[in-house]
């Protein structure tokens, strides 16, 4: 069985892929938490590895949080690309591995909406977290090529699976108060991922590495998965409000400032729709992922 080093293994992404991985590598975890197997802050430190491994999937990231002050958008480049350089140097003094399989994101892209956007798209993320994660990108780029590494880079889109960050949690958060509303229908698409089919997608990458976008390829709307959570909540449909009372809405969010559930920049957000192309990952790896709406469970 292949040893498989696993950065981040013990955050949402790891309990949604860890049962998958376990069946074909000897995982071990490193990270800042006390579940973590080698208790490491890759942001401060070249951690000391007890031995080389085959395979690392490198998951440790920061995400999800939008800083207000330059302290707290330093923390983003400290964890996802000075993490990443400190992760390779520990890798250097273990032994290298034979593939490494880094996490990224479709926000380097700087895309608020599109359809369809492809790998060819130019790399435009500016806000810290897409910019530390296109750095970590490049570091790993070179390294991997100097070194003799196969480098499979995943950007993935939203991530669903049990406890899910992000939007997605704060929707299952909604529906169960019974305060999440879908604006004009709930029509808006974005692309979204079973986060287990990471664990599908390593050993693929192991092999052919490459850079890859990955998401469902149904592309369901917000107002399909809004129904979903709700059959398994056994909670009401959710209401529908109208753009315009949604627009009126956001511009007393914006006076409010940041404490009010809505404003322009959220409405934006809500009410575009913003998918990515899976057809290289389908076409060059042979992967087929999960339906979102069939797999989908809270």
């Amino acid at each position: 069985m292949e040893k498989l080093l696993f950065t981040g293994g013990t955050g949402f992404l790891g309990k949604n892929v860890m049962p998958i991985l376990t069946q074909k590598y000897e995982v071990t975890t490193c990270g800042i938490t006390t579940d973590d197997m080698i208790k490491a802050n890759l942001a401060k430190e070249v951690p000391t590895l007890p031995e080389r491994y085959d395979v690392v999937l490198h998951a440790c990231g920061k995400a999800h949080v939008v800083p207000k002050t330059e302290a707290e958008k330093q923390v983003f480049y400290d964890v996802n690309y000075q993490g990443t350089v400190h992760l390779c140097s520990a890798l250097e003094k273990a032994g290298v591995p034979k593939a490494l399989v880094f996490i990224s994101t479709v926000a380097v892209y700087g895309c608020e909406y599109g359809d369809l956007i492809t790998e060819d798209h130019p790399l435009e993320g500016d806000s810290p977290y897409a910019e530390s994660k296109i750095m970590a990108e490049k570091h790993l780029t070179d390294w991997c090529a100097k070194n003799g590494v196969i480098l499979g880079i995943l950007r993935p889109s939203l991530l669903a699976g049990k406890n899910a960050p992000g939007n997605l949690g704060a929707m299952v958060n909604g529906i169960k108060k019974g305060f999440y509303m879908n604006i004009a229908g709930g029509k808006v698409v974005k692309s979204i991922l079973m986060a287990e089919d990471i664990a599908r997608l390593v050993p693929l990458l192991e092999e052919k590495g490459g850079v890859y976008n990955v998401c469902d390829t149904r592309q369901p709307s917000f107002g399909e998965i809004s129904m979903s959570v709700v059959k398994q909540l056994g909670k009401h449909k959710p209401i529908s409000i109208p753009y315009w009372m949604a627009w009126c809405m956001a511009k007393v969010g914006d006076l409010l400032g940041s404490k009010a559930p809505i404003n322009s920049y959220k409405l934006e957000k809500m009410t575009k729709s913003l998918t990515f192309s899976n057809e290289k990952a389908r076409k060059e790896l042979g992967w087929e992922p999960l339906d979102v709406l069939t797999n989908y469970k809270i």
